[in-house]
């Protein structure tokens, strides 16, 4: 499960994917548009700007705009950025790997082997997810 923070992020991003090339978008207007304590989405885009992703622009046109194309943000990336590792189990991250303090084995280790398939399922479509590509994606949820 993501955090409340990572959600928050990605909807901003979302919405300065949405905004017309060279615009920027007031904190103000993402946090009452996407529902996100103003505070809080300030350090998000802090921890966004930091990365290289977003940038700020000072002045009476001011406000934040994304600094890479929005093709080549992933979702994936954003999560990374926001929470760590995406693995479920320690043994199974390429960030932070660890082994797990109760397994004897990793080779046989039951748990580990169906974790491994949702681990590179989740991964392969994080990772090639982007945020253009986020939205153009129409609801597929039933």
């Amino acid at each position: 499960m993501i955090s409340q923070k990572a959600k928050y992020a990605l909807r901003a991003l979302v919405a300065l994917t949405r905004v017309r090339e060279g615009e920027s978008v007031m904190i103000s207007e993402i946090s009452r548009g996407q529902a996100i304590p103003k505070k809080f989405l300030e350090q998000i885009l802090l921890e966004l700007k930091r990365a290289g992703i977003v940038m700020s622009r000072r002045g009476r046109l001011g406000g934040y705009v994304l600094l890479r194309a929005p093709e080549e943000v992933t979702f994936g990336e954003v999560l990374r950025l926001i929470d760590g590792p995406i693995a479920p189990l320690p043994c199974l991250s390429k960030i932070a790997y660890r082994r797990c303090a109760d397994c004897a084995d990793e080779a046989s280790c039951e748990i580990r082997h169906v974790f491994a398939r949702v681990t590179v399922a989740t991964r392969e479509v994080l990772d090639s997810t982007t945020l253009a590509d986020a939205v153009r994606i129409p609801e597929v949820l039933d």
